[in-house]
């Protein structure tokens, strides 16, 4: 390797692992607040809630890898373009397109060291994800308890608690709608406790100081209310995320697997269509590492930006625009209007034809 090359290429990675650090901290954010949350007020070991956050970083790291390459060429190339480093390149009798070839070679890489993260350790840990909350939700059902948000995992009842902390509740209302058009149960808590019944897949909330609606039996379609003291009731788990069997979404399969249903389904028109959408998205979210390569290389050499925060914030609307591309892409496969594999690389396609006309204009001239 030259010692351009590697000038270059050592300009680009300070901007991109400091990016790839503040992206994941902004995205995993929400995370580690619920994260500490869980340990503190719900009681859950430490150890269930490490795993979750391990399990949730290879998700983070599909977005902030290509924020992170897009952001360390948009910063590295602004600066060179900005001190004036690329006219003297130029000046020099050295052909720009030479120093850029390395890069582009570097993006490529990455890009195919993505797909087996989206192929393999992503599904692997979105599963895995799911199996844990299982173990977990049935040995601490506080965790499902979320407060001031009305909770619809349990069976028949909808359940808004204003307060929790580990397995101690106060505030509680508990709602159960009617099949037809009756009115719906209510019973009201100043303050209760969950317990788990692991072996019956539910668990028995002991409440207390409030009052509970219960059938007339001289008129079954209305209600009388009951004030108590102390008052118990089971509710069924059945509902609750990954409490079931635990089978495979499309996004936790592998390609292997994708390209397996795929196979079963085909004559079944229009029902392989979310798997092809899942198989292309590993391949096209993996790519885009590249096509941030080749699109931001002209841009920063264009904008002469050189400022790290108008850097960074630049690239995360370049990849909002490329979301944006890509879910519209999508919506229209979904709907057949296009065919999935287009719908799907549609974003990675504009961007590539774009950076052909920035290339054009601004490198080959």
């Amino acid at each position: 390797m030259r010692t351009f090359d590697r000038y270059i290429l050592k300009e680009l990675a300070g901007p991109f692992f400091s990016s790839l650090l503040v992206s994941s901290l902004i995205l995993a954010a929400g995370n580690i607040i619920q994260t500490i949350d869980m340990i503190i007020n719900k009681g859950v070991e430490p150890m269930y809630v490490i795993k979750i956050f391990l399990y949730f970083l290879p998700y983070v790291l599909i977005f902030t890898i290509p924020i992170s390459v897009l952001s360390a060429v948009l910063l590295g190339f602004g600066r060179l373009s900005g001190d004036n480093e690329v006219t003297a390149i130029r000046t020099s009798g050295t052909s720009l397109k030479n120093i850029l070839v390395p890069v582009i070679v570097c993006g490529f890489v990455i890009s195919l060291l993505n797909i087996p993260l989206n192929d393999k350790i992503l599904p692997q840990s979105e599963y895995g994800a799911r199996k844990l909350l299982r173990r977990m939700t049935v040995k601490h059902p506080a965790a499902l308890l979320e407060p001031g948000v009305f909770i619809k995992g349990f069976k028949d009842y909808v359940v808004f608690v204003h307060g929790v902390s580990g397995n101690k509740l106060s505030d509680i209302r508990i709602y159960k709608p009617s099949e037809g058009e009756g009115p719906t149960r209510t019973v009201i808590a100043r303050k209760g406790e969950i317990i788990s019944i692991p072996d019956r897949n539910s668990i028995k909330l002991r409440l207390e100081n409030g009052s509970a609606d219960e059938i007339d039996p001289k008129k079954p379609e209305e209600f009388y209310k009951v004030a108590f003291a102390e008052y118990q009731m089971t509710l069924s788990l059945d509902d609750a995320p990954g409490t079931k069997t635990i089978d495979k979404k499309t996004r936790e399969k592998s390609v292997k697997e994708l390209l397996s249903e795929i196979k079963t389904m085909k004559g079944m028109e229009g029902a392989d269509v979310p798997l092809k959408i899942e198989l292309h998205k590993k391949f096209a979210l993996a790519f885009s590492n590249l096509v941030f390569v080749l699109v931001g290389i002209p841009l920063a050499i264009k904008t002469h930006r050189r400022e790290k925060f108008i850097g960074f914030g630049f690239a995360m609307g370049l990849f909002l625009l490329y979301w944006g591309i890509m879910l519209t892409g999508i919506a229209f496969a979904i709907r057949s209007v296009v065919a999935p594999w287009l719908g799907v690389w549609s974003a990675n396609i504009i961007l590539v034809c774009f950076a052909a006309v920035l290339y054009r204009k601004f490198i080959l001239e």
